[in-house]
């Protein structure tokens, strides 16, 4: 029965009230998604549980990728969510472009794989997942390196670039994006790019706001996915250390929180959607998904709470890459061109 309001539905939200962010094409993607990379620890089996349920209460965008390990099982929830009721056109699927098949012969068959695995005939996004080809074993450590890593070469990722427009002109995509960029690498691509990146997926959360970044997206008519919304407390043990804060524990979010009488990380799912990206968190509790899909249509956070977690932003990224660096003795910020320029080899 309804109760709160008229966006509660029996345990669940009606779909058209939840927000959409127009792409520069005209289409839209709802604004917040259900994430499905279990940080190594959560199974393709309950990853898939996730999505069905989710699916039932009202979510209509999944972001998928084929290094996670579970699209396969995924496919079949989606199946599932169709052979329900709920039209292909409905959702919102995104999968992603993993290091090791950035080679050109390589992107077009990963990406009909992932389209196999999920048992669709398009996605409405794929994204090259990281800009570096350098890639890890899953569960490794932060000490592992791949032997033949490199650096950004811009010629390289174009080289790619160009196989992922040719997936929008053979309409396997509707829609191509980056991941992991910085505003150096951003500007290249747009200069070079025939078909230019709809969205681009970045660490977003209280802790870390990315000001500079956030703006140049938006800027440039891309749509800022947030990934780690409410700072990845399961994240992987290679992506964390002791520096690291928690946006959930912040005193400015938990006093929102309790104001507004729901769990911190509701605020940063708030936070995150009125801010103008789009979150993906990941959870495969029901009470977290609803939660954080009830977050973005009801109660929003007024324009002083707004500017209170503005002023809780502490630069903190959570996920490093160390993984991904390409020599000895190097520093996780040389990944992310913190001087405003690409580091060279």
């Amino acid at each position: 029965m309804l109760k709160g309001s008229n966006a509660k539905i029996i345990d669940g939200i009606d779909p058209t009230l939840v927000p959409k962010k127009r792409l520069f094409t005209g289409a839209c993607i709802p604004g917040i998604g259900l994430g499905t990379f279990g940080s190594d620890h959560v199974s393709a089996d309950e990853a898939a549980r996730a999505v069905r349920d989710a699916a039932s209460i009202g979510y209509r965008h999944f972001d998928c990728a084929s290094v996670y390990g579970n699209e396969n099982r995924i496919g079949e929830a989606l199946q599932e969510v169709v052979s329900s009721g709920i039209k292909r056109e409905e959702l919102w699927i995104t999968s992603k472009l993993w290091n090791d098949k950035h080679a050109e012969e390589e992107v077009i068959p990963s990406c009909e794989q992932s389209l196999k695995d999920l048992r669709l005939e398009y996605l409405d996004l794929y994204l090259v997942h990281w800009p570096f080809p350098n890639h890890h074993p899953p569960g490794c450590d932060v000490r592992t390196r791949n032997p033949n890593a490199e650096p950004y070469i811009h010629e390289n990722y174009m080289k790619t670039w160009r196989q992922m427009e040719l997936l929008v002109k053979m309409r396997l995509v509707r829609h191509i994006g980056t991941s992991n960029m910085t505003i150096p690498k951003l500007k290249l691509l747009l200069r070079d790019a025939r078909i230019k990146p709809a969205a681009n997926q970045m660490e977003l959360h209280p802790h870390f706001q990315q000001p500079e970044l956030f703006e140049f997206v938006i800027q440039n008519g891309m749509v800022p996915i947030g990934y780690s919304p409410i700072g990845s407390p399961a994240r992987p043990e290679r992506d964390r250390t002791p520096e690291d804060t928690s946006p959930a524990e912040d005193p400015v979010i938990v006093r929102i929180a309790a104001r507004h009488r729901v769990h911190p990380a509701a605020i940063c799912v708030k936070w995150a959607a009125q801010r103008g990206q789009v979150p993906i968190p990941f959870s495969t509790k029901r009470s977290n998904y609803l939660s954080n899909l009830l977050a973005v249509v009801e109660d929003p956070l007024s324009n002083e709470e707004m500017m209170e977690i503005a002023g809780a932003d502490r630069n903190c990224r959570l996920i490093k890459g160390q993984v991904f660096l390409w020599k000895e003795g190097q520093c996780w910020a040389d990944l992310w061109d913190v001087n405003g320029q690409i580091t060279p080899a």
